[in-house]
């Protein structure tokens, strides 16, 4: 019996949950921006909704886990489910009442669910009864990205111009029925049953299991495959368009060829992984963001934030499967919650940071700078990563 026949219902019900709510981050992404600038008291301020779902997402990481420890998988499940609901809700008022703080609220609420659904990695691997397949199954988790990619622009633009109501109502009111299916969807999941173990309940200290090699190599392939990411991605569209005069089609061409890039290795990089090693797969990510520098310092030609987008798509995958999978080598049952609320909260600080910080770095350096700027942080990866591969580790 080939990989994916042995994958459980539970993953492709947490997989067709993932790519229905998460429609709402590319719905956010498409139209926060533009309604900001309507709603907003001063125009500087437009881009601000954004900012606060990263935010939520970071400040939510450890309440999402610590409630999964308390409640189970399914309850925190529902509770994401039911953030995604309250946050196109108060993105509807927004945009009926012209009220900025609606939108703000809204803004939060979906970055606050994506801390729960994070957890759906984690709750994937618990669910397998072969620990070799959690990379493919991370990479199946994964791969619902595309759909989400694909469907969340889509609502934004159906649900434009509706009679009757607000520009953009149609928008959020869609995200409504898509996050009723995702309930619905979801129901069919139950919770993981995992193997006892005799270890004290919480097992070791916090600090001695964050202490070992293989969290921090975990944490940081994770971690500074997210941030650069998030620090080049977020200045691309301004880089292009402000910059260097692309036009704004060019740019959507970019983001989204970026967007395909990030998710659709997802089809073959869990395999990759099964049968090269998991520090493999992480040189690999590190080499592709070293491509990614080489190719953006290269010029500022359409055809180089394309290739440049597309490899730090494709390297921000690797480097995530590979710390999301090496990270469940960290812990035991016992020390899963705590580990994964620190590794999530670290990784989503870090992202929320590189985030903020991406367009003043832009306005005030330039592009040019930035991309070296990126330069270190992946430097340190890589000599991590290298670092771990030749103590011969058994990963």
């Amino acid at each position: 019996m080939n990989t994916l026949q042995r994958l459980p219902r539970n993953l492709w019900v947490l997989a067709t949950t993932l790519s229905l709510v998460m429609t709402a981050i590319p719905l956010m992404v498409l139209i926060s921006g533009l309604l900001g600038s309507e709603l907003a008291s001063n125009p500087a301020l437009a881009t601000l909704p954004l900012a606060c779902a990263v935010i939520g997402t970071a400040i939510v990481t450890i309440p999402a886990a610590l409630l999964v420890r308390a409640k189970g998988r399914r309850f925190a499940g529902f509770t994401g489910i039911a953030c995604v609901g309250g946050g196109a809700l108060s993105g509807l008022l927004a945009t009926e009442l012209n009220s900025f703080t609606c939108l703000l609220l809204g803004a939060v609420l979906i970055g606050g669910a994506m801390a729960f659904f994070q957890q759906f990695r984690f709750a994937a691997i618990e669910s397998l009864s072969n620990p070799a397949d959690a990379g493919p199954a991370v990479s199946v988790i994964m791969l619902s990205g595309i759909v989400s990619a694909l469907i969340g622009p889509e609502l934004g633009a159906w649900g434009r111009y509706w009679p009757g109501f607000a520009q953009y109502s149609g928008s959020f009111i869609l995200l409504l029925i898509i996050v009723g299916l995702a309930a619905l969807v979801f129901n069919g999941f139950h919770n993981p049953l995992l193997q006892k173990t005799d270890e004290p309940d919480g097992g070791r200290p916090l600090g001695q299991v964050i202490r070992q090699p293989v969290f921090i190599i975990a944490l940081a392939s994770a971690a500074i495959g997210y941030a650069v990411m998030s620090f080049l991605m977020t200045s691309t569209p301004i880089s292009m368009h402000s910059h260097h005069g692309h036009s704004l089609l060019d740019a959507k061409w970019v983001i989204q060829s970026h967007l395909l890039a990030m998710f659709l290795p997802s089809l073959f990089s869990g395999f990759l992984l099964q049968k090269f090693g998991v520090l493999r797969l992480m040189l690999a990510g590190c080499a592709l963001y070293i491509g990614v520098l080489i190719v953006a310092l290269s010029g500022q030609a359409l055809i180089h934030y394309w290739w440049a987008l597309v490899l730090l798509g494709i390297g921000w995958n690797f480097l995530f499967l590979a710390g999301t999978t090496l990270l469940s080598k960290s812990h035991s049952n016992a020390e899963r919650f705590k580990v994964q609320a620190v590794n999530d909260f670290s990784v989503f600080s870090l992202q929320a940071l590189a985030s903020l910080s991406a367009g003043w770095v832009l306005v005030q350096y330039g592009w040019s700078t930035q991309v070296w700027l990126s330069l270190l942080p992946v430097g340190v990866l890589l000599m991590l990563a290298l670092w771990m591969f030749f103590r011969r580790d058994p990963l």
